[in-house]
């Protein structure tokens, strides 16, 4: 397989649990994207619509600051994103890592943890902000989905 990352965000510890069971699956390096200012609980209420999660997501230009600017894909061929669905798309730090990083000639395979949502808006999204990279249609998991499971998905991919 090709040098290969995960970058996944995460806010309540779904995502994250997947992502690491595809990193061990793929034999891909793991790498979080988090936010400069962390998500609180009270962020998170989808219910409140002054909720800082709300507002980003009402927001399509919003692009909230990244921790960090270390993101290991500048040799990477192929790069796993991993987020959770929110209001029917990527989270708007997924947006932020977008821009924040040339994908030019990588493949990017968008992953995703839900309750029941699809990507909605999302694939397009992705595809017009991943510059310049090939971007496979997104697929929504269980946190709980096994290293096998995930291998057939991965070896279907045809990367």
């Amino acid at each position: 397989m090709p040098k290969t990352v995960v970058a996944y965000f995460s806010a309540s510890g779904s995502t994250a649990k997947l992502a690491k069971t595809l990193a061990s699956a793929a034999g891909a390096e793991l790498y979080e994207i988090r936010p400069a200012v962390p998500y609180e609980r009270k962020d998170l209420n989808w219910m409140d619509k002054k909720s800082r999660s709300t507002l980003e997501m009402q927001d399509p230009d919003c692009r909230p600051a990244l921790a960090d600017s270390a993101a290991p894909v500048a040799e990477a061929e192929v790069l796993f994103l991993g987020f959770p669905i929110w209001w029917y798309r990527e989270p708007s730090i997924i947006d932020s890592f977008l821009d924040a990083n040339d994908l030019s000639g990588k493949t990017v395979v968008p992953f995703f943890t839900s309750g029941g949502s699809g990507l909605g808006e999302g694939q397009g999204r992705i595809e017009k902000l991943a510059r310049g990279a090939k971007v496979l249609t997104g697929r929504r998991f269980s946190a709980r989905a096994g290293e096998s499971e995930l291998r057939s998905w991965i070896g279907g991919l045809d990367l």
